[in-house]
């Protein structure tokens, strides 16, 4: 039993990649929510379990955004940057979760 415990833990470090740390989340964060970079192929249920495993919080809502990545030169070169995929977890009154501090 203990060993798919382990399973599932190792599945929401895969999930949560990140805190996105910007004025925009700050901002957010007075209205009790949290901002998270996550994997591309991220679920919302599965986003939801992992914050909830990791934090021990209760989530009562995610809104994914997928931000393109931008064209940009180097050396006269075009390349594309990456993808990445943000989560907008709101958490329950009462919840709070540090994202200064680290992961259980």
């Amino acid at each position: 039993m203990a060993k798919k415990q382990e399973q599932i833990d190792i599945r929401h470090y895969d999930v949560i990649v990140a805190p996105h740390i910007t004025e925009k989340s700050t901002l957010v964060s007075e209205h009790n929510a949290v901002v998270f970079k996550v994997a591309n192929d991220a679920t919302k249920p599965q986003i939801k379990a992992a914050v909830e495993a990791l934090f021990d919080v209760k989530v009562t809502g995610v809104n994914t955004i997928v931000q393109k990545g931008k064209t940009k030169r180097w050396k006269g070169k075009p390349y594309t940057r990456s993808d990445i995929k943000k989560a907008v977890v709101t958490l329950k009154d009462g919840d709070s979760i540090d994202v200064t501090q680290g992961v259980n």
